[in-house]
This record gives structure tokens, sequence and C-alpha cells, in this order.
């Protein structure tokens, strides 16, 4: 098959959102005059469909990519060969999709408070296989910008408060059960389901999180523009959607332990690279992330199906008879048949490296 052997290149695939943002993906995309609009993501070899009140008939979200020159629709392609591409166990347990959602975030603007069901929740109430847990790793932010997250409420307030404020959209009070979390380039983050949060102005970073597009909006209006009633509570109302929300407080020491994902070790990957863990399977069964610093040719392997951003440096990627030159977040899919790829940073690189979760059931009864 003309697939085998080779990467899976991955051009930017913008979607549109409810908030503003975008220009530093246009920069990066070479537009001449980049600017902010309502497509500040770029979904990452996706299968999933994008959620848009009133763009219903739209196709957003599923990812057109590149194999031997050739465009493909993402989820088409797995479907053709899906044992190469993910792996027979991941097949056998999760079917001819990645189970994973990567993205760019490039907000101009604060987003929307707002939270994701479990994946527990999603499936007992929503007719969902997934959740949305997610992660956060940031790569950097506007000039002048001192970037930040919301994640969880310091100051939980009850549900029928939390009600009041939603009801009358009094923000004030909202962000008053908030701090600001100050966030650096390299740090990440985990947000499990249920959770509150909010990203700040001006960050820009990769989301990794389960493949839905399940959203509680509970701040209606950002940047001049007014949430139609479905895009705020699922279109299921405000008090079904009082039952996504984790009521407890998340204070800095739980921060510290249960969101914070500081790099450790995984492996010598020769003379002076190496690969770290930044989110394991003790972390959440919905993903795994790792982050490889290349300075110097390394020919490298990985356990399953994987999806690799070039986060700082340039990186030439060598597989199936091509040769790939990456800049700065470029991004390629290495299919779970793709035993080995051979890397040669220019002179130093820096991968993301985000993969679904186990599809083997040992591991899997260990969490």
């Amino acid at each position: 098959m003309d697939h085998r052997g080779k990467l899976v290149l991955l051009p930017p695939q913008r979607v549109w959102r409810t908030y503003q943002g975008g220009r530093t993906l246009d920069a990066l995309t070479g537009i001449a005059a980049p600017a902010d609009g309502h497509f500040p993501e770029d979904w990452i070899a996706s299968t999933t469909r994008a959620v848009n009140a009133g763009r219903e008939a739209i196709r957003e979200g599923v990812s057109t990519v590149t194999v031997g020159g050739a465009p493909h629709d993402f989820a088409a392609l797995l479907a053709r060969d899906p044992e190469y591409f993910l792996g027979a166990a991941h097949v056998a347990k999760f079917g001819a999709q990645p189970q994973l959602l990567v993205k760019l975030l490039d907000p101009a603007i604060r987003l929307h408070f707002q939270a994701h069901p479990t994946a527990a929740f999603a499936r007992r109430f929503l007719g969902s296989p997934s959740g949305k847990t997610e992660a956060y790793h940031v790569l950097g932010a506007r000039p002048g910008i001192t970037p930040y997250i919301y994640l969880g409420f310091q100051r939980p307030p009850t549900r029928d408060a939390l009600r009041r404020m939603i009801e009358t959209q009094d923000i004030a009070a909202l962000e008053a059960c908030f701090d600001k979390i100050s966030v650096r380039p390299g740090d990440t983050y985990l947000v499990p389901g249920g959770v509150p949060h909010a990203l700040g102005e001006g960050i820009f970073l990769v989301e990794i999180q389960e493949p839905s597009d399940l959203v509680v909006r509970f701040e209606f209006e950002r940047g001049g523009y007014v949430l139609p009633e479905p895009a705020r509570f699922m279109s299921r109302g405000l008090e079904f959607c009082l039952d996504v929300f984790d009521y407890a407080a998340w204070p800095a020491d739980r921060l510290a332990v249960e969101a914070a994902c500081p790099p450790r070790r995984r492996r010598a990957l020769g003379p002076d690279s190496y690969q770290d863990d930044l989110i394991g399977p003790e972390r959440t069964p919905c993903f795994r992330v790792r982050q490889s610093h290349l300075r110097g040719p390394v020919t490298k392997s990985e356990d399953s199906a994987y999806l690799a951003v070039v986060t700082a440096g340039t990186c030439t990627v060598r597989a199936g008879g091509e040769t790939h030159h990456l800049k700065a977040f470029d991004k390629f899919f290495c299919p779970a048949g793709l035993t080995s790829i051979e890397l040669q940073p220019g002179p130093s690189a820096t991968l993301l490296e985000c993969f679904p979760p186990s599809g083997d059931d040992s591991a899997e009864a260990t969490r």
C-alpha cells in the first residue's frame, strides 16, 4: 500500500470558535497580514467534528493530511488500514480512530469560563464514549503578555451560588472563585474533566485532550460575541450542566501535585539526546505526552502511534525513502507500523509527542 512506511504530514486545519485569536497561527503559515478572527485553533490529526452552533452543516475539525505528497481525509485514511496506523491492540479497544485530539491554541482574549464532562458523565448522560479531560503545554505568549490560566475553583461556590452567578452573569463573582495561575513556556498542566477553567489572553499552547467537543460555557459573552443558547449548556440547560462541575477546592498545593506535570527522564536517545515523560498513565488513562530533546542524530522507535509537534529548532526526518525538513511548529503523525524514523536536528530540536491511551488491557488494569 502506498501509505506504508511513510510519515503522515499535518498541514494547518483551522477551526472556527466563539472566541477571537489566530494571529500567531496566521504568521506561522506565512500569511502576509496576520490578523485575529474566529479561527484561533489548529486541529492536528483530528477525526473529531467541531460543534459550532449555526455551522452544523460545515464539516469542521476533521483533518486533511499529506502522505507521499498526496492529500487524504485523515479519518478515511485510518479506516483503510487501521492496524497499520494505530496498532492491533488499539484498534481492538478503540476502533479505527486515534482516541486523541491535539490542537494549537492562539487566543487573543481570555477564553470563556468553562468546564467539560468527565468520560463517565459523557457515557452515562450524553451518549458519548469520551469526555474532555485535557492538558496544556505552554509554548509562549504574545509580546507584553504574562501568560496565565485559571484552573479549578480556589474558592468554590455552592451549587446554588454558582447557579445564581451564571443566571445573572455576575462575572466579578465568578472570577473571584479563581486565582490566576502564572505559567511559563515549557509548563504542562493536566485539567481533569469537570474542573472549571479558562485560558488567559495572548497565551500560545498545545492542547492535548480526549476526542470530543463537549463544553459547558458558563460565561456568555467574550470579545463582543454573545453565545447562542445551544453553545452554552450543550443544548441541555443549566440545571443539567451544574452536575458537570467539580466543586472541590484546588488550592496551590493541590495544583502542584494533581495538575502540574513536570518532566521526568524516560530514556536516553543518544549521547546528548533524551526523552522525558510529561504525562503518563499514572496521571490519566486518556492520553500520554512525552518530549524529546535532540542534540544529534537519533534513530527512534516508540511503543505506539503518536503525533509530534516540533516546538523548538528545526529537524530533518527520514522515513520510507522520504526526507522531510521540519521547522518549528510543523507536525507529523507516525503510524504504529512505522518501526523507526531517523531524526537529524539542525543543530538542536525539541519534539512534543502526543500518544493515544494504551490499547494494552494489562496496562489499563494497573491504573
